[in-house]
């Protein structure tokens, strides 16, 4: 794993890492992460957060939280989503996690998301979540937040099946919206949903 942190850690500076789980997803919010290290911090990750187990990325979470000087989380929700398309609403919740810091950092690392609005230099490489620390960090960090919250709509939504699929479009959960119809968690303006839509009435009086 890279470590272009080092830079600015020799100097005594901080960084922010930043990524974001969920933009594939026909249902919940996707979730972006920031996280920022002291600079004496080791790094003990070595991969990208989905190639992780459940069991390891809940150890690593651990880890983060209890490692970092701050990590903060921010949502672009479904309707933000419809709004803004699934792009724009990950990266305005980039810069509300940004926002969410108690303090000002000397540079960011995105895994190639480009935040142009900032006054500090921003790193935005393709596969930052696998290659840079803090990336990787903020990976592990976004990914658990949003299965847990998927897990907790399986336990309210239970014929959906959310605590499975966390919301991607597998074949199940298909068929659950041709079933049992759109649920406001759902991105309406993604295409197995806008055609269950289009399918099935649900506004409809009974």
């Amino acid at each position: 794993m890279e470590l272009p942190e080092r830079e600015y850690w020799e100097r005594g500076e901080v960084v922010a890492g930043l990524d974001e789980a969920g933009r594939g997803p026909l249902a919940g919010p996707v979730v972006v992460a920031c996280v920022v290290f002291p600079p004496d911090t080791k790094p003990f990750l070595d991969r990208d957060s989905k190639k992780y187990s459940p069991a390891q990325r809940g150890f690593l979470f651990r880890k983060i939280v209890k490692s970092a000087l701050a990590v903060t989380v921010s949502f672009a929700t479904p309707r933000e989503i419809e709004r803004l398309n699934v792009y724009r609403a990950t990266r305005e919740a980039y810069y509300r996690a940004l926002k969410l810091l108690p303090f000002e950092v000397s540079a960011v690392f995105t895994d190639y998301m480009p935040l142009k609005e900032l006054d500090i230099p921003v790193f935005s490489p393709p596969k930052a979540d696998e290659n840079i620390f803090s990336v990787a960090a903020a990976s592990v960090v976004a990914k658990v937040v949003r299965d847990r919250i998927m897990e907790l709509y399986g336990k309210r939504f239970p014929q959906y099946g959310f605590e499975n699929h966390k919301g991607y479009p597998t074949k199940g959960h298909i068929e659950a919206l041709k079933t049992f119809g759109v649920l406001d968690i759902h991105r309406k303006n993604y295409k197995p949903v806008r055609e269950s839509l289009k399918n099935k009435n649900l506004f409809e009086e009974k």
